[in-house]
């Protein structure tokens, strides 16, 4: 009997020492994942940004692409002592980075993934984290670029034979972000020189690439930047980063967060109430507001709307990771990394908070592209003991677990939004399979099991919502309330 799917399913790719393996996510039949893609052997794998394809590296001179929708393998390519490789925004590119053998070599190849052909190639001496990839494409991938001495150079896309077609000269440019899907923007940093200070401009990237900036903002005692474009490319939040914190405050140096708009209404800080650094930001997908962890500890969590107006105070805690789910309804708020891996659900349509509960040793965390689900992972090679995998339901309640010996990768295959109903209907779905999951475990003994554990543990007691102007009774209760966890 056919049955029509009202959004798509899930996947969970998950890698460990022996390769990687693909499931099929949530909700589980019986509580157990089954796998969509036997274990495949890899160094290392990625999705493209759409979730159309999948790129394995195999070996260290074998890179395979596979569709994601069949998980057939549609390319092969051998690319000798590849030391990395990356594929573009929609699966048309993959980019591969060889070591060289000498100084004339292009060990920088973009191969054409529909072909097999070599689409453009160039050389590169060494390979870092601020250079890679070394070509960057908008997500639309109807912009490509790349970083060179005192200027970015523009390609055309659909012909890489053409060259360089256009140049945006910034005299000692040290890094650049094209704006989200329509790469219509990008942003600029230059660092401080000679007693000049740094600084981010936005140039307008369209058919004809301006060379004077529609916005700019400057700063002193800057060592590096994070750039953060919402994704209508009408706001850039730039978080400065100084080696030295000249109060002596703070060991790891001083953060600032400003805000830039295209249409040139702000440039400036953005308010924040509490001294110390910014530990995080993100903006809502539909890029209209804006959330920041920053602070001491205990940190503070305000959203701001695209004016730098706060909305909304989640009190303060031992959090410097926030997560706002694709639908723009939930938002979890945590501490990772150093942390004890505390955790706060809010449901922000409502403004109120839905549980708390812990993922300690946390190394990833990200919510499933429905929003029901938020999965965090403990990996190597960050982490060499307790590896596994949590996922929570969108209130805090922990639904699935399972522990690994050793654990590299967990990630959800990029889906959008838009394909999946609305939040509140797939929740109250969900909840009816929890209802019908329970009566059916209430009838068998319980069985403990070290790998996999589905649970749903009662999340604690919400807390009442404080507005901005009661965040003082707020701040003191969150407090009192972190120290006795």
């Amino acid at each position: 009997m056919a049955v029509a799917e009202p959004s798509p399913s899930m996947e969970i790719l998950v890698r460990d020492p022996d390769g990687f393996v693909i499931w099929h996510g949530p909700p589980f039949t019986n509580g157990q994942p089954r796998i969509k893609l036997d274990k495949i052997q890899c160094t290392s794998v990625k999705f493209s940004e759409d979730g159309s394809k999948l790129m394995v590296m195999k070996s260290d001179s074998l890179v395979s692409i596979y569709e994601c929708k069949s998980l057939r393998e549609i390319r092969s390519l051998q690319v000798p002592n590849v030391l990395a490789a990356t594929i573009s925004p929609r699966g048309s590119y993959l980019q591969t980075f060889q070591k060289p053998t000498s100084p004339q070599e292009k060990n920088v190849v973009l191969w054409k993934i529909d072909t097999g052909d070599s689409a453009y190639q160039l050389s590169q001496k060494n390979m870092t984290k601020a250079t890679w990839p070394v070509i960057r494409f908008s997500s639309d991938e109807a912009v490509a670029c790349r970083l060179a001495t005192n200027e970015i150079q523009f390609f055309d896309p659909v012909d890489f034979s053409r060259g360089i077609v256009n140049r945006l000269r910034v005299p000692s440019i040290a890094a650049f972000e094209l704006s989200r899907n329509v790469g219509s923007y990008v942003a600029s940093f230059v660092p401080e020189s000679k007693g000049m200070p740094a600084n981010v401009q936005i140039f307008t990237r369209g058919k004809e690439l301006q060379s004077q900036p529609v916005a700019r903002r400057s700063f002193f005692r800057c060592s590096s930047v994070q750039l953060n474009w919402n994704c209508d490319s009408t706001g850039l939040l730039v978080v400065v980063q100084s080696d030295v914190d000249k109060t002596n405050q703070s060991y790891y140096g001083e953060t600032k967060l400003n805000y830039l708009t295209t249409d040139g209404t702000h440039e400036g800080l953005v308010p924040l109430r509490k001294e110390g650094p910014v530990h995080d930001v993100q903006w809502s997908y539909a890029g209209k507001e804006f959330a920041v962890v920053y602070g001491f500890m205990p940190a503070m969590v305000t959203i701001f709307d695209k004016k730098c107006n706060p909305l909304l105070e989640l009190g303060t805690g031992p959090y410097n990771t926030i997560r706002w789910n694709p639908k723009g309804k939930f938002i979890c708020v945590a501490g990772f990394g150093n942390l004890p891996g505390d955790m706060a659900f809010w449901d922000y349509m409502e403004k109120q908070k839905l549980g708390t509960t812990k993922a300690e040793l946390s190394v990833t965390s990200e919510w499933s592209p429905d929003g029901r689900y938020f999965m965090t992972a403990t990996t190597a090679p960050r982490l060499q003991v307790d590896n596994g995998i949590k996922i929570f339901h969108h209130n805090g309640s922990l639904y699935y677990k399972r522990m690994f010996d050793k654990l590299f990768q967990a990630d959800w295959k990029p889906e959008s939004s838009d394909k999946f109903g609305d939040i509140a209907e797939l929740v109250k779905s969900v909840d009816l399979l929890k209802v019908e999951e329970t009566k059916t475990q209430g009838s068998k003994s319980v069985q403990a099991s070290t790998k996999a554990t589905p649970a749903n543990p009662p999340s604690q007691k919400p807390a009442a919502y404080r507005p901005p102007h009661a965040k003082a009774a707020a701040a003191v209760q969150a407090e009192v309330r972190a120290s006795s966890y």
